[in-house]
């Protein structure tokens, strides 16, 4: 079992008055780093799954605190809410819990931040910690084994991605993400009103699979997929955000009259997702879209870690309507680090253009050679 790196951080968290959240998309370990999590604090602890029909029953008809003490257990330490999300008035709840009886650590998981945060910000203001779990970054995969171990299977995550199913079932990849997807991936997006044509989420995410790394345009998606306008995409890929499936990059624009000002790229948290949407597990050296998939792997994992580090910068991508262009930009402190993505080795020329515009920056080329201190693993 690979020990998540958010495992301690939140260890370290518990019973300091704060309420935890940790959200993440479904399959992506949640339940199995809390099992670990109780073992290491060693309390009496209580799971309350609301993903069981009776469970959610008995949490959605609690309204004051001594049922809800008596679903934690009189005798309980630990609280775990599971797929919280689904809780009616979930929020004022475990505001409840909390200031009714703070020596309980109440921990709250969810698939979707849509429905959890928006729940939960009001009533928790000052009472909560939030964490973020994705699938198993690179870093988590050399500290668990090593660097030579994580080098020797990265072309495996380039194509089969790091879902922690897929990594702990080596010839199985497949059946695996097939599973995630048809079983899993959607589970909460398509509850939500308005998002009743699964035909059209899966068309949506087709389109931005054969698009990682290029600038996305609503209506063209919206004329790709066909029968739905630019404002319903716009709605999908902010489920979709908010799902943990992607996530987006926004163009940087301040200086230039010609820079593209509100375009918009957009990546997936998994390669293994992107690529069972598109069905294509070749080899990474036989493929046209190599490029792609390093780009996606890399940006995906450097979002990993910025979470896990508590690095908090601006991101965005740069280009002009004449094509000069940069992959990806963080922004931290005014500083803009600009960063190009290669395959092989090869030399990159930046645009004079930008060095121009924005003096205060830090250019860098990532590949196969160096991209270990990019995400964290070096």
């Amino acid at each position: 079992m690979i020990k998540r790196e958010l495992t301690n951080k939140i260890k370290d968290q518990c019973f300091k008055g704060k309420v935890v959240l940790l959200l993440g998309a479904r399959q992506v370990g949640k339940t199995t780093l809390l099992r670990q999590l109780i073992k290491e604090l060693d309390e009496p602890a209580v799971w309350l799954n609301a993903d069981e029909a009776d469970i959610l029953q008995e949490l959605n008809s609690a309204v004051v605190s001594t049922q809800l003490l008596n679903l934690a257990g009189k005798q309980s330490k630990l609280l775990i809410i599971d797929e919280a999300q689904q809780v009616e008035e979930i929020g004022k709840k475990l505001k409840l819990l909390h200031d009714t009886y703070p020596e309980i650590q109440v921990i709250a998981t969810g698939s979707s931040s849509f429905d959890l945060l928006n729940k939960m910000s009001e009533p928790l203001t000052g009472r909560k910690r939030t964490f973020y779990l994705f699938p198993i970054s690179y870093n988590e995969i050399v500290e668990n084994n090593n660097k030579l171990e994580a080098k020797r299977t990265l072309e495996q995550r380039m194509i089969w991605g790091s879902y922690p199913e897929v990594v702990n079932n080596p010839g199985n990849e497949k059946e695996v993400l097939l599973e995630i997807s048809q079983s899993y991936l959607y589970k909460d997006v398509l509850k939500l009103e308005g998002i009743r044509k699964s035909a059209h989420l899966e068309k949506l995410l087709q389109a931005l699979a054969f698009q990682v790394g290029s600038e996305v345009k609503y209506n063209e998606l919206a004329n790709t997929i066909g029968n739905i306008n630019a404002v319903t995409v716009e709605k999908y890929l902010d489920v979709l955000e908010k799902a943990y499936i992607i996530f987006k990059l926004p163009a940087l624009s301040r200086n230039m009259r010609n820079e593209i000002k509100k375009g918009k790229k957009y990546y997936f948290y998994d390669n293994g997702i992107r690529n069972i949407i598109i069905s294509n597990f070749a080899p990474v050296e036989m493929r046209i879209d190599k490029g792609a998939l390093w780009e996606n792997f890399l940006i995906s994992e450097r979002v990993k870690q910025n979470h896990y580090t508590a690095r908090i910068p601006n991101l965005y991508f740069w280009r002009t309507h004449d094509q000069a262009e940069i992959d990806y930009i963080e922004e931290i402190d005014g500083v803009l680090n600009a960063y190009e993505f290669k395959w092989k080795k090869a030399k990159v020329r930046f645009p004079d253009s930008f060095k121009s515009a924005y003096p205060y920056h830090t250019l860098q080329v990532i590949n196969r050679e160096n991209f270990d201190e990019f995400i964290g693993a070096d």
